[in-house]
């Protein structure tokens, strides 16, 4: 019964997340607002991988090679973003 309790907690969270990205999209902070919506993109897709994809009662190694992936996913979008910067 606390898996679903939980599960319903992480969709209510989900949810508020989901309103705060909407409600700041009616505010006008320049920079701001994509610092704001990528700092809420990033929460919840943490609170995605921890509880739906049941990162938070996985096996090390398998934390550990999802943390390699996010790492490895970083390293891409820097080198990325450092080409197009460049440019």
């Amino acid at each position: 019964m606390g898996d679903r309790r939980t599960f319903v907690l992480v969709d209510l969270a989900l949810l508020a997340l989901l309103a705060a990205t909407y409600g700041i999209s009616y505010l006008h902070l320049g920079v701001g607002n994509a610092v704001l919506n990528i700092g809420i993109a990033v929460a919840k897709a943490g609170l995605v991988v921890w509880f739906f994809m049941h990162l938070r009662t996985a096996v090390p190694l398998v934390r550990l090679f999802a943390g390699a992936a996010l790492l490895w996913l970083v390293i891409l979008f820097a080198l990325g973003l450092n080409d197009w910067l460049t440019r």
